[in-house]
């Protein structure tokens, strides 16, 4: 009987009650205000980015497109978390945002509703994300727009890029979670 329910408790708890969880747990609020379930995502390998129209980092958003262009058909899927919380580089509304991503760079991935990343009011698919795959020197914080997250076809995240990498330099972990 033991080694029956031994496995049904791991997969419920993990240390002292904390549910497990994975990606395809989650829902955030789309840029249009609609709720979306993450398990719309199962099966795709996805890169979850916080991002900001008025940062330096901004133009990552071009590569962000192309690798969207190029592996979506593959099973790439890129979510955009706008976050107004690194020198309020994004305090338009979820109108602007699009508008202004979709003018300046063509994006056609999915955006979602601005939403904190750091402090008292994380958003909980942030929460996990941090917790999954923690930053330089074990940190759990994000250091500025841009930020990205790997996750793989099983809703595992597998790594963690910080705003400097560019979308290009990250094709290589992307195909290898394509495969």
């Amino acid at each position: 009987m033991y080694k029956i329910l031994l496995p049904v408790l791991l997969t419920l708890t993990l240390n002292a009650g904390e549910t497990m969880k994975n990606f395809y747990d989650f829902s955030a609020k789309n840029i249009k205000g609609e709720e979306v379930s993450m398990s719309a995502y199962e099966g795709k390998v996805v890169l979850v980015v916080n991002v900001a129209s008025k940062c330096g980092f901004t133009p990552q958003y071009e590569g962000l497109e192309t690798l969207y262009k190029t592996y979506h058909i593959q099973g790439l899927e890129i979510l955009g978390f706008p976050s107004n919380q690194f020198g309020k580089q994004e305090p338009g509304s979820p109108e602007e945002i699009q508008n202004f991503c979709k003018v300046n760079f063509g994006v056609t991935f999915p955006l979602f509703e601005k939403i904190d990343v750091n402090g008292d009011h994380t958003h909980p698919l942030y929460v996990h994300l941090k917790k999954k795959a923690p930053g330089f020197l074990g940190t759990e914080s994000i250091k500025w727009n841009f930020t990205k997250f790997l996750i793989n076809r099983e809703g595992k995240v597998i790594e963690r890029y910080g705003s400097s990498t560019k979308p290009r330099e990250i094709v290589e972990d992307i195909e290898k979670s394509l495969q």
